[in-house]
C-alpha cells in the first residue's frame, strides 16, 4: 500500500504463550473504499476461557462495522475511536450475563488517514509504541495501579514490571463504570515511522531500546517474528497470551525485504 512519500507494510502476530487459551485478538484492516486509509485494532479479553475471548471478540466486531461506515473526508477520527470504545463496553457489559465468567477487554487502536495523519486511542494496559527520528516513544499510558504508583513517584517503570500488582487495571472495557478513553494524534506520519501496537504479553519482556533496536532493523515480519519467540523465551514457561501488529513506512523507492 503506498501514500504521498511512503508505502505501508504492517504485519500482525498472535500466539497463545503458556495459556490454555487465547483471548487476545487483533486486526489489521484496510479501508474497504479508501486506498491508504487503514485500522489497526488489538484487545486483551479477561475472565475465563469465554468471557474474555467473547469481549475480545467484540471489540474486533465493532471495530470492523465502525471502520468500514468510516469516510475520512467527512468523519472525525477521534469522535470514530471514541464510538468503537463506548459500543464494545457497551455490548461486553451485555454479553456478561451469558459467559461463564465476568467478561472485559482492554483496547488499542490506530487509524491513519491516507494524508498520513494519525489517531489512536485505548483503554486498559494494551500499548502503542511510535519509532520516529530514531527514538522510540510510548504512546499510551497504562491504565493500572502500578502506572498510578509510577506517577506518584512511589515506583519506577522498571519496578512497575515486576510489581505484584501488575495485572491489576484502573480501567478497561466491560466494567460496571465507564472505560476510560486516551485519544491522541500525530498531524503527519513520516517515511522511516513505524508504529507498534501490542498486549502486555508482549512489552512485558522489552526495555524501549530493545523494542526501537527491532523496530527499526527488521521488516513488521521479521520484527514480529522475533518480539513472539524472544517473549516466549523470556517467559521461561509461565508466558501470557501476546498479540501485535507493526505498521512501518517505507520510503519510496527502497524495495521492500523479499
Amino acid at each position: 500500500m503506498t501514500s504521498k512519500g511512503y508505502r505501508l507494510t504492517a504485519s500482525t502476530g498472535i500466539h497463545k504463550g503458556d495459556r490454555e487459551y487465547q483471548q487476545d485478538q487483533v486486526a489489521l484492516l484496510s479501508h474497504p473504499r479508501i486506498k491508504g486509509c487503514i485500522l489497526a485494532v488489538l484487545a486483551d479479553g479477561m475472565g475465563g476461557r469465554s468471557g474474555g475471548r467473547k469481549a475480545s471478540d467484540q471489540v474486533m466486531l465493532t471495530a470492523r462495522q465502525l471502520f468500514e461506515r468510516y469516510d475520512p473526508e467527512t468523519d472525525d477520527a477521534v469522535a470514530t475511536l471514541k464510538q468503537v470504545l463506548e459500543e464494545a463496553h457497551t455490548v461486553i457489559k451485555l454479553t456478561a450475563i451469558s459467559a461463564e465468567e465476568e467478561p472485559h477487554s482492554t483496547i488499542v487502536a490506530f487509524l491513519i488517514n491516507p494524508g498520513g495523519d494519525c489517531y489512536w486511542a485505548h483503554a486498559g494496559d494494551s500499548r502503542i509504541y511510535h519509532y520516529h527520528g530514531k527514538k522510540l516513544t510510548r504512546r499510551t499510558l497504562d491504565h493500572s495501579y502500578v502506572q498510578l504508583l509510577v506517577d506518584r513517584g512511589e515506583i519506577t517503570e522498571e519496578q512497575a514490571n515486576f510489581h505484584p500488582k501488575a495485572n491489576i487495571l484502573m480501567g478497561c472495557l466491560g466494567t460496571e463504570k465507564e472505560p476510560p478513553m486516551d485519544v491522541h494524534f500525530i498531524p503527519r506520519l513520516r517515511a522511516g515511522d513505524v508504529l507498534l501496537a501490542c498486549s502486555d504479553g508482549v512489552w512485558h519482556y522489552f526495555n524501549d531500546a530493545e523494542l526501537g533496536s527491532v523496530l527499526s532493523t527488521l521488516s513488521p515480519r521479521e520484527a514480529t517474528e522475533f518480539l513472539i519467540q524472544k517473549a516466549r523465551s523470556r517467559a521461561k514457561g509461565s508466558g501470557d497470551n501476546l498479540s501485535l501488529v507493526i505498521v512501518k513506512l517505507e520510503p519510496l523507492g527502497i524495495a521492500p525485504p523479499p
